[in-house]
């Protein structure tokens, strides 16, 4: 089988080919959206490709809305075809659209490859803020957008954005629940696994390079280890029973996962071949869905110890247990934030389950979703976004939100049944 996902390797001619300010002055308020607009790519030679045109035009609104921090104008007809470099167009245009901020793009065809220009000006003063330029193929245009979206965020913030990064999730568009992969806006779906079985729950390893998944292609729930590169698979825990809800330490030397070999359901770990198992909670309850904190120093996890499922936290050796979670009857699917301060988690209501966030130390319990019933939280690897599934328009979609809940969006476009969602870590 010939290698599924291919990484775009982005050519920075130079890196920043200019700026005025290390870092972008916002002057809004908090409570503020800047107006942004952004121009169509314009041709720089080589001929014209909508295509192009429109894919990236398209991610980087797509992205802009996503952050919350921007309104997007409708300025289709401001600036027309101009150029995208200083001195090469008129700003009084986007000046009386409403534009505060302005990005223009130009690509450059040869062939099947492309070179992409992107340039950041702040309307008002008229100083160019950034300036990137990518080269990849024709059909890469919205991952070279994304990547300028995440210098944005950089200049914005300080931390770049996540616009890069894949979401890999489960779905039965073939009639089987198989592992699939996407960019995180739901474009250019890959198929991971073709073994017309069920498989479940994909994690990615710290590197970004390989998943872990189960599978009961062999009849029991195994779990699998896949290198995205080439293919390669191992299977890695295949003891009797279940071998479930597998997730990587951050620094990818272990794993910890639900086995019941013994009996009931418990926490173990174990090292990334398989080899080498620790059982790490011991209480005749069902335990499973560990999720490690960003420091590899603390597991959060599912319990019914005390008769009803809830969330619990254990460090890491499975020692000094406490219950984190005291509201609700049925509380599952923890995920810790990669910056460490918030742990996501469901709770079943009326009509389903909807997605909290609440502090390590069981506080500020938060309630981020309503509509529908909303499973399977995962942050995106800078923890300002967070992707899940939701039954909201019918069958199983995957969303994407802001770490608050706001911005709720369906990225997936399958049409059939999808969960499971987790965000990549950054390529």
């Amino acid at each position: 089988m010939k290698t599924i996902l291919i990484l775009l390797t982005l050519f920075l001619l130079p890196a920043t080919l200019y700026a005025d300010q290390e870092y972008l002055e916002v002057t809004a308020s908090a409570d503020r959206k800047i107006a942004l607009a952004v121009a169509p790519p314009v041709s720089q030679g080589g001929g014209e490709n909508n295509e192009i045109a429109r894919n990236t035009s398209d991610a980087l609104k797509f992205d802009m809305e996503l952050t919350g921090r921007f309104t997007i104008l409708d300025t289709t007809r401001a600036g027309g075809k101009s150029g995208v470099r200083p001195g090469e167009f008129d700003l009084a245009p986007w000046r009386a659209a409403g534009a505060e901020y302005l990005i223009k793009s130009a690509y450059l065809l040869n062939g099947e490859s492309t070179i992409l220009e992107f340039r950041l000006y702040d309307v008002t003063s008229g100083r160019q803020l950034l300036a990137k330029r990518y080269s990849g193929k024709n059909k890469d245009a919205r991952k070279m957008a994304h990547s300028f979206s995440d210098e944005i965020l950089l200049l914005q913030t300080k931390e770049k954005g996540p616009f890069t990064g894949k979401i890999a999730f489960v779905s039965r568009k073939s009639g089987n629940k198989e592992i699939y992969l996407m960019d995180y806006d739901g474009h250019n779906v890959q198929r991971i696994t073709a073994n017309g079985s069920i498989n479940l729950n994909p994690d990615f390893a710290p590197n970004g390079r390989e998943i872990i998944y189960t599978s009961y292609k062999k009849g029991n729930s195994n779990l699998y280890r896949r290198d995205l590169f080439s293919t390669a698979e191992a299977r890695i825990s295949a003891h009797p029973g279940i071998n479930i809800t597998g997730r990587w330490a951050p620094d990818g030397s272990r794993i910890a996962l639900a086995l019941s070999k013994d009996g009931n359901a418990e926490i173990y770990a174990i090292s990334k071949d398989g080899r080498q198992l620790t059982r790490l909670t011991r209480t005749g309850a069902i335990e499973t869905s560990p999720a490690w904190s960003p420091d590899g120093s603390k597991i959060a996890f599912l319990s019914d110890r005390l008769g009803k499922p809830q969330i619990f936290v254990m460090n890491a050796n499975g020692s000094n247990p406490y219950r984190l979670t005291t509201s609700g009857d049925y509380n599952v699917s923890p995920s810790w934030s990669p910056k460490g301060d918030r742990i996501l988690y469901c709770r079943q209501q009326a009509g389903g389950f909807q997605i909290h966030s609440i502090t390590p130390d069981g506080n500020d319990d938060l309630q981020l979703t309503s509509a529908g019933s909303n499973e399977h939280p995962r942050w995106s690897p800078d923890g300002r976004f967070i992707t899940f599934s939701s039954s909201r328009d019918g069958g199983q979609a995957i969303y994407v939100m802001r770490a608050d809940g706001s911005g709720q969006t369906r990225v997936s476009r399958s049409g059939s049944s999808d969960s499971h969602p987790v965000w990549s870590p950054r390529w």
